[in-house]
């Protein structure tokens, strides 16, 4: 499949490559290829921005960029239990280091009460510089992160999880294009079923990958979800 084909429902594709461009270089190169089908790449060198530049995410971000490509900065919230200062440290960094145009918030809570935090820490980050703010609690969490987000994560999990998941009628308030679905250890030729079910369930936006394990995100999603190559 070319790079620039529609997926199944005109899914768009999220990508958190969690491999070191050194290590896999060709993963990183697939995504450039493939960049008109791409919402946007999550840049995570350690976690985070790590303690330093790394020059060679430094040149994976700046060829991504290039092709018009969106970067997300990977921060991680612990939930709501890590300091806010903390974490908009390493917003900084990925701006300053990486030129980033947005923030990947992870481990983002559920709870109502957690809401004005959030609100807060996307604010921040907007005044930083970030014109797209993604929320990644890995499930559907209260209404309002839907309302904070640009794009809300509402399924991180396996394929046999994802089989069984549901949307709850909230969701239907909101279009396709602000919700997302991540899904890994997905079996190869399954990629489309992925992108037809995320479309039914009203998420237009999803990345299926088949890595499993600590770090499923070590490979670009698998062929048929719209990137040139097949997974590595």
């Amino acid at each position: 499949m070319r790079a620039a084909d529609a997926s199944p429902d005109g899914q768009r594709l999220l990508v958190p490559l969690y491999v070191h461009p050194a290590t896999d270089p060709a993963a990183w190169q697939d995504l450039v290829a493939a960049a008109p089908r791409l919402h946007g790449v999550v840049l995570n060198v350690a976690d985070g921005p790590g303690h330093r530049p790394d020059p060679a995410f430094s040149a994976a971000a700046e060829r991504l960029r290039g092709a018009g490509v969106r970067l997300l900065g990977y921060a991680d919230t612990g939930y709501g239990r890590r300091p806010p200062r903390s974490v908009v440290a390493d917003i900084r960094r990925h701006r300053r280091w990486y030129g980033v145009d947005g923030v990947f918030l992870d481990q983002v809570p559920v709870q109502a009460a957690l809401v004005p935090r959030y609100r807060r820490l996307v604010r921040v980050a907007r005044a930083l510089g970030a014109r797209t703010a993604v929320l990644n609690p890995g499930t559907h969490p209260d209404p309002g992160y839907a309302r904070i987000a640009d794009l809300l994560v509402t399924f991180e999990g396996s394929w046999e999880d994802y089989r069984r998941a549901g949307v709850p009628d909230w969701t239907a308030d909101h279009p396709p294009g602000r919700f997302c679905h991540l899904v890994h250890g997905v079996p190869d030729g399954r990629a489309e079923q992925v992108a037809r079910t995320a479309g039914r369930r009203g998420a237009g936006v999803h990345c299926a990958v088949p890595g499993t394990g600590a770090n499923p995100w070590r490979s670009v999603p698998l062929t048929g979800s719209g990137l040139p190559g097949a997974a590595r």
